[in-house]
């Protein structure tokens, strides 16, 4: 048992605590008699190393030593108590049924003790309703993050609202179709370097709002570029306070990410504003983001003067919400001072601009932001407008970095300088030759991950209540060779610290797996080495059966069409194509990848170009967004003449990327809806 030793421990500790102080002030006295003399100062300076000087430095450093070990002490007992109380915070409490059913469950024990009832027979027990299971699951704790509501999204450094997040997640979204696009098929057995996984805050983001439903089309507070545009007076306003570069950065982020349906810029900033928002990074991320960057007053305000007459009336004449593409200035703390700034101020007014100055605006009024980003008029008694994005400099640096065009000058992807590893889509487990899907599978479990995911026990679908118990299955299934905690928190949870992680993952784990035994009893989850992994023996995987179609296709076979068809077969989806988890995105691309990399070099090896058109077909039926499929395809069909079905094919494929996006300048970095991939 544990509690002898915790309790020796406990002792142990009391006796350091209490023995020193007790044996020190018993032999030498007190640490402190009183402050010395002049006459013994004089003294000690005149002979400093004495008997007794000596004495009372080594009871100083004993005493030093003995505030230390309980200092130590103090700070662990702190730690110990913080954790308790965050454990006891997550403890589930009973369900309304539940305390009912217990109640009569204890009245019932009570009742045997003091009536003597004769016993029945025993009977096999009934079925429970489905009904009664769902009322007990509708108190259980969700998985979701708390940070994630309906106004808006909380990240590690800042928080933004509901449409800013949703435009977020658009924009990371649009950055892997990206990839598709221009991904060129090669061996297998090269990294891929823009398999990197997206920033953290980025993925935070995506995280919050992977499983948290649309919220209704009720009156929603205005958000995002509306709250930003309707809240900001004509002409300008300075913003001071300890949110002022919060804020700042937020305008900045969400000014860029609104402005993705104009050709015209839409932002404007000086090297001043960038530089005291984004530090470092300002010079290498502003040339690459889509605004416009000056060096002084002078020539933002020619710009805004120049602004377009047509677009200045057709303002005028729009609704409301056209008003988040007027233009907006951002300067720097001590750029609206000066005779300079009368010339931008009448330009702004004239133009319906915004000008926002990150300090004193003497030319305008000036507003405080609070670190929560609401903006507070002192000339109103009820100036609090609506919450405003606040990000801090790596927050906004993640954001922005999605948004960046890509910086030629650097060989690996913009997004992160970190190779990614290499993606190898798992087989089937066996010590055999891998063997090709079977229609009679042996297992009572599949795990199907390709399309939507599902567990089956004996062909039928299992209910599986909580979010993150399903990510655990499907991460798991794409890393065989298993995962410790840190990896499944990180990946299920990201920009979430990892000490408020722990219990929600076991919790996760403990009723996934009281599911599956419960259903089939069966235990698939392992845990061995502090890595969980699945249990082959009792579950099959679809994504390893197509593993094993993928190693033969790529092995010196004699029937090369036999082969293809078998990974076609074993590939009815992406991986969890119906789920948007930003850990999917890398592994998901890894896959496809490996099996138009087999399409592209049958297609190349293949005399026959009709064969050859196929498998290039099929390749573009798995990646409709791939350029270099559709150009490979085009070529094979004006060999064989069909020039019509080149023509339909190129239109068809512009098609497809004018509906993303990914085919206007102007839009090069975002979608205006989210895209599901």
């Amino acid at each position: 048992m544990r509690w002898p030793r915790q309790l020796m421990s406990l002792l142990s500790v009391l006796v350091l605590l209490t023995g020193p102080p007790l044996l020190l002030l018993t032999l030498i006295g007190p640490p402190i008699s009183g402050l010395p003399s002049t006459a013994q100062v004089r003294a000690w300076v005149q002979e400093p190393l004495t008997e007794q000087t000596l004495t009372a430095a080594l009871t100083i450093g004993a005493w030093l030593v003995w505030l230390m070990l309980a200092y130590t002490v103090a700070v662990r007992v702190v730690i110990r108590l913080r954790a308790t109380s965050a454990w006891l915070r997550r403890l589930p409490l009973p369900t309304p049924l539940q305390a009912t059913a217990s109640g009569m469950a204890g009245a019932a024990v009570f009742g045997v003790t003091t009536n003597t009832v004769p016993t029945a027979p025993t009977q096999p027990p009934h079925p429970v309703a489905a009904d009664a299971v769902a009322l007990q699951d509708e108190a259980s704790p969700d998985d979701h993050d708390e940070a994630t509501h309906d106004s808006g999204v909380d990240v590690s450094g800042g928080w933004l609202p509901r449409d800013v997040a949703e435009q977020v997640a658009a924009a990371a979204a649009l950055v892997w179709l990206r990839r598709r696009r221009d991904y060129q098929p090669r061996s297998a057995n090269r990294k891929d370097a823009d398999l990197a996984p997206l920033p953290p805050t980025v993925t935070a983001v995506q995280a919050a709002l992977a499983d948290t439903p649309t919220p209704p089309a009720a009156p929603m507070p205005p958000s995002g570029i509306s709250a930003l545009i309707g809240v900001l007076p004509d002409g300008g306003v300075g913003l001071t306070g300890p949110g002022t570069l919060p804020v700042g950065r937020g305008l900045l982020v969400t000014a860029l990410l609104a402005g993705h349906h104009h050709f015209a810029t839409t932002l404007i900033a000086t090297q001043a504003a960038l530089a005291s928002l984004l530090g470092p990074a300002a010079e290498t991320l502003g040339p690459r983001l889509p605004l416009t960057i000056v060096d002084n007053v002078d020539e933002a305000a020619q710009l805004v003067h120049e602004a377009d007459a047509h677009a200045i009336d057709q303002r005028q004449d729009a609704p409301p919400h056209a008003l988040s593409h007027r233009r907006m200035v951002l300067l720097g703390e001590h750029e609206g001072d000066g005779p300079r700034v009368k010339k931008l101020v009448e330009a702004s007014v004239a133009t319906g601009a915004v000008v926002v100055v990150l300090g004193q605006w003497p030319a305008g009024p000036t507003w405080h932001a609070d670190s929560t980003g609401h903006l507070h008029d002192p000339h109103h008694a009820d100036g609090t407008g609506p919450r405003l994005c606040v990000l801090d400099q790596m927050a906004a640096t993640d954001l922005l970095a999605i948004i960046a065009s890509p910086n030629p000058a650097t060989p690996s992807h913009p997004l992160t300088q970190a190779r990614s590893p290499e993606m190898r889509l798992p087989r089937q487990a066996t010590r055999h030759e891998p063997r090709l899907p079977s229609p009679t599978p042996r297992q009572r479990l599949h795990l199907r991950v390709l399309g939507d995911p599902q567990l089956l026990v004996d062909g039928e679908p299992l209910a599986i209540r909580r979010s993150a118990a399903l990510q655990i299955l499907v991460y798991l299934a794409a890393h065989p060779t298993g995962a410790d905690t840190p990896q499944l928190t990180d990946a299920i949870w990201p920009g979430v610290p990892r000490r408020s992680l722990t219990g929600r993952l076991y919790t996760a784990l403990s009723d996934l797996r009281g599911t599956i035994r419960a259903a089939s009893g069966l235990h698939v989850i392992d845990h061995v080495d502090d890595r969980y992994r699945l249990n082959a023996a009792h579950i099959d995987v679809d994504l390893w059966h197509l593993g094993t179609a993928i190693h033969h296709a790529t092995t010196p076979l004699t029937n090369t069409r036999t082969a293809w068809q078998a990974v076609l077969d074993a590939y009815p989806a992406d991986l969890a194509a119906t789920r948007t988890w930003p850990w999917l995105d890398p592994i998901r691309e890894a896959t496809r990848r490996q099996i138009i990399n087999i399409c592209v070099s049958l297609a190349t090896a293949e005399p026959d170009n009709h064969r050859a058109l196929q498998l290039l077909q099929a390749g573009i039926r798995i990646d409709p967004y791939n350029a270099d499929l559709h150009t490979h395809a085009s070529r094979i069909l004006t060999v064989l003449g069909d020039h019509k079905a080149a023509t339909e094919l190129h239109d068809h494929y512009q098609q497809t990327l004018t509906r993303t996006g990914l085919d206007n300048p102007a839009s090069h970095h975002l979608p205006s809806t989210s895209i599901r991939q």
